[in-house]
């Protein structure tokens, strides 16, 4: 599989909310980054109990907006929800010896624009 294939094949995965399955696209040298918290997680043991002890409303669904690929990287742009939450993931996939060796992932937030702009902006 090329990278591409890899990262889809990872969320398709994701979408099962079995994340001990989701780990087998990982590298064993597995690294999550989160910059906006500053947190890492190291390992595909630590990736699977972290998403399984989450405490989700209800089921996970993940929905792909946009995938870029190019070399061995593969950035997506992928909505999430556990029914309750509604949020946007843009993550950052490095693949190496046919896995999912490193990821950034960002969570942005939404937030109210701000009235000044209005006159220059339309609203979506």
């Amino acid at each position: 599989m090329n990278p591409k294939d890899i990262v889809l094949k990872f969320w398709e995965a994701m979408g099962g909310n079995d994340f001990f399955v989701v780990a087998e696209f990982l590298h064993e040298d597995f690294i999550l980054k989160w910059p906006q918290s500053r947190e890492r997680i190291r390992g595909r043991e630590n990736f699977a109990r972290l998403n399984t002890a989450y405490p989700a409303v209800g089921k996970w669904t993940f929905s792909i907006n946009q995938i870029i690929a190019e070399g061995n990287m593969v950035v997506t742009n992928v909505s999430v929800s556990d029914e309750l939450r509604n949020d946007r993931a843009i993550t950052f996939s490095t693949i190496r010896d046919g896995r999912i060796w490193m990821q950034a992932e960002y969570w942005p937030e939404p937030f109210e624009a701000p009235a000044w702009r209005a006159e220059w902006v339309e609203r979506f």
